[in-house]
Formats: structure tokens, C-alpha cells, sequence
């Protein structure tokens, strides 16, 4: 069974950077999906964040754009979620997923964005 496993979240001031990574593990075709980066605030519904395709083509949600990056590594199978100038209203749970999502998703890492 696939397993995505999300890490890099942290507690950083306003301004500052992050890079998620994660990983899907046992994804035998992730070079060939498009895979997803959504955010949990609390409170609130999970919402997309960014996509990436699998030629490499990207989409932001309107918050993230020109502060975020998506890639990948395939050989890896790796998602990654460069974050510049955070800001406190970006503090959520992050998670990774395919693109259409899985059934499950997995722990998520938090990004906590305070002074």
C-alpha cells in the first residue's frame, strides 16, 4: 500500500522560509501523477495548495502564488513545497497527495508561523 509520509513543518516567524518534502512511498507509477499539496488550518476544511503535474507543470492556489514552490523528484519519489515569506495566516497541517487524492491521507506536518 502507498504511504505518504510528510515532514519539514516547523515553527518559524513571519518572513521566514520552509521546504516540505514528502514521500510516497510504494507509489510504483508516481512519475506518471500529478500529485498535490493541500493545507489544514484549524477549524477549517483541507484546501489545494499546489499541484504539480507529471511533465512538471505547476498550479498555486491564488494565496500561494509567488510565495510557493512545488517540485518533484522522481526518482525519489518526492514532492517538495518550498515556502517563502510565510506569514501567521499560512499556519496549518500540510499534506501531500495524488492528484486525484488516495482514500487516506497520511500524518501531515505542522507549519506553525508566529513571532
Amino acid at each position: 500500500q502507498v504511504q505518504l509520509v510528510e515532514s519539514g513543518g516547523d515553527l518559524v516567524q513571519p518572513g521566514g522560509s520552509l521546504r516540505l518534502s514528502c514521500v510516497a512511498s510504494g507509489m510504483t507509477y508516481f512519475s506518471r501523477t500529478a500529485m498535490d499539496w493541500y493545507h489544514q488550518a484549524p477549524g477549517k476544511q483541507r484546501e489545494l495548495v499546489a499541484t504539480i503535474t507529471s511533465a512538471g507543470s505547476t498550479n498555486y492556489a491564488d494565496f500561494a502564488k509567488g510565495r510557493f514552490t512545488i517540485s518533484r523528484d522522481n526518482a525519489r519519489r518526492t514532492v517538495y513545497l518550498q515556502m517563502n515569506s510565510l506569514k501567521p495566516e499560512d499556519t496549518a497541517v500540510y499534506y501531500c497527495n495524488r492528484a486525484p487524492p488516495l482514500g487516506y491521507w497520511g500524518q501531515g506536518t505542522q507549519v506553525t508561523v508566529s513571532s
